[in-house]
């Protein structure tokens, strides 16, 4: 039996009082979902953030923030993709989670803020977000990184983008990546697990709300698609090294524990991590979870040394 931390029990006692946001729009779920600014003692001192503006594949112009640690050489660099269910979330949403990783990692971290469903539906996500990964590229020695070591992560829907456009660069001669931090990833768009039977109500992410994320993405036809559901890719031989960290309590953790098996029985190196007593949308929800938070952001900087 699952033991929740006590700061998970919080914030589900807290939701429950809440109209959930698959009963409203999408827009208006946005709007419950806004983020106050993080201050803390934890809070780190970076030697830059700022925005960049870039142009995608059909000439929309998107904002990539940048968090840049004082350094006197080339840095790593991190292209982080944020979780919202394809529906939200935004550059705040996961800033203080980027503002972690850049000090933690001492790594410069790409903050993508891609566009959204259902008004931008698959794959313009997707396209925005493998176009974000080669403007980085092209650019990486500009602002102070180091092209050799290049990453993609993120959580939960960006934990997904991160991994398809993985592999559409390793598959389409795209740019070099060292290495792939998946925080529970969407990997397979399928409510049948034993997970999602466990934990499909009052645990962060309701079979419901996955359901209504999906449906805002993309087309019921698509749900099998692999650039949607990255755990029906034929070949990830050519992948990555990866980390997966999952939530404990989570309707996705069983499709992320099968994608780091599809993975390492493909010969890519994997470390799958769960967290203890969390559930999902834990990440970055620094009201709540800024222990745990910053817990993950360790774990991914000693995957990256």
């Amino acid at each position: 039996m699952t033991t929740l931390r006590k700061e998970a029990v919080h914030y589900i006692e807290d939701q429950q009082v809440a109209t959930p946001y698959y009963q409203v729009t999408p827009q208006e779920a946005r709007a419950m979902r806004t983020v106050t600014p993080w201050q803390s003692p934890h809070k780190p001192t970076l030697a830059a953030m700022q925005d960049q503006l870039i142009t995608m594949r059909d000439g929309a112009q998107i904002t990539l923030r940048l968090y840049i640690p004082t350094h006197d050489q080339p840095l790593p660099v991190i292209v982080y993709y944020h979780g919202g269910g394809w529906v939200y979330g935004n550059l705040e949403s996961v800033d203080a989670g980027c503002q972690l990783l850049a000090e933690q990692a001492q790594a410069i971290v790409v903050s993508v803020d891609y566009r959204l469903a259902p008004e931008f539906p698959f794959p313009t996500p997707l396209q925005d977000a493998y176009d974000s990964l080669v403007w980085v590229n092209d650019h990486i020695e500009a602002f102070g990184g180091d092209a050799a070591r290049l990453t993609v992560a993120g959580d939960s829907a960006g934990g997904n983008l991160a991994t398809v456009v993985a592999y559409l660069a390793v598959t389409s001669g795209g740019p070099s990546l060292q290495a792939q931090a998946l925080i529970y990833p969407v990997t397979n768009v399928d409510f049948t697990t034993v997970s999602y039977q466990a934990y499909g109500e009052n645990f962060g992410l309701d079979k419901q709300g996955m359901q209504w994320f999906s449906q805002h993405y993309t087309d019921e036809s698509n749900f099998t698609n692999p650039l949607v559901s990255p755990l029906q890719l034929e070949d990830v031989s050519h992948m990555p090294k990866t980390l997966l960290i999952a939530a404990e309590a989570d309707v996705l953790f069983d499709e992320g524990l099968s994608y780091a098996q599809k993975l390492t029985d493909a010969g890519v190196s994997v470390e799958h991590m769960t967290m203890s007593g969390l559930i999902h949308s834990y990440f970055s929800k620094m009201n709540y979870f800024e222990e745990a938070t910053i817990e993950t952001v360790a774990k991914i900087a000693e995957f990256l040394k």
